[in-house]
């Protein structure tokens, strides 16, 4: 059973239209098109310097396009004031990088924490959510650990713990595997799919790894700030 009640949502999730983006004369992203479904995991791959990221910042609302409109959940997410903005990517939008960018003076609990406190979530409700999440990754016995305290998987796991505390509807995930041995990115890749499974998350994932790319719903590829291919899997 999920840890709490999956809310109904419309079926498409995100819809980004006409997505323009340069820094100075380089032109990142020429006029991208992209629909995704709610429940949906959906890979993005494509060469370094393809837009893979920035198009997953601009849809995960950490940036902003030159032109084009970005809906989430049918909220224009444009429209929104700096303060709107940043209180709807606190709820509705959970992120997984590379690198786990964890406190390192706090636990991995503390860590968990941290969005859900931002989002005005009481101290004894957050933890009791962060253990709860924590005790669902494995890392029951690992959480009043630091993250120097922790393997590389582990310390992931907690990066995802940190994402889901607020009950996102769409994790966004750049590389998240990028800096784990096999075994780890593997056990990390599964973790997605049991993710949706449980709590029906919609992943965007930008991933340079294939055997992850090859598990999603779909793989989209770039190249050149375009998409050129688009494949169910």
């Amino acid at each position: 059973m999920p840890l709490y009640p999956i809310p109904l949502y419309l079926s498409r999730m995100i819809k980004a239209t006409g997505i323009f983006k340069s820094y100075n004369d380089l032109k990142v992203l020429q006029g991208i098109d992209i629909s995704i479904e709610t429940g949906e995991i959906v890979s993005i791959v494509g060469p370094s310097g393809a837009g893979k990221s920035t198009l997953l910042h601009i849809i995960g609302t950490l940036d902003k396009a030159d032109a084009g409109s970005v809906e989430i959940n049918a909220v224009k997410v444009g429209e929104l004031n700096a303060k709107k903005l940043a209180a709807f990517r606190n709820k509705n939008i959970g992120f997984i990088f590379q690198f786990h960018h964890l406190l390192p003076e706090f636990t991995a609990l503390e860590n968990v924490c941290v969005p859900a406190f931002i989002g005005n979530t009481g101290k004894k409700e957050a933890e009791k959510k962060a253990q709860e999440l924590l005790e669902y990754l494995g890392l029951k016995d690992r959480m009043y650990h630091k993250p120097k305290e922790l393997s590389g998987g582990e310390q992931q796991r907690v990066a995802a713990a940190r994402a889901l505390i607020n009950n996102p509807t769409v994790i966004m995930a750049d590389e998240p595997s990028g800096n784990l041995d096999t075994k780890s990115a593997t056990e990390l890749h599964n973790l997605f799919f049991q993710l949706r499974k449980e709590f029906n998350q919609t992943f965007v994932i930008v991933t340079h790894n294939e055997e992850l790319a090859n598990m999603a719903d779909r793989k989209l590829t770039m190249r050149d700030g375009n998409i050129v291919n688009t494949s169910a899997i």
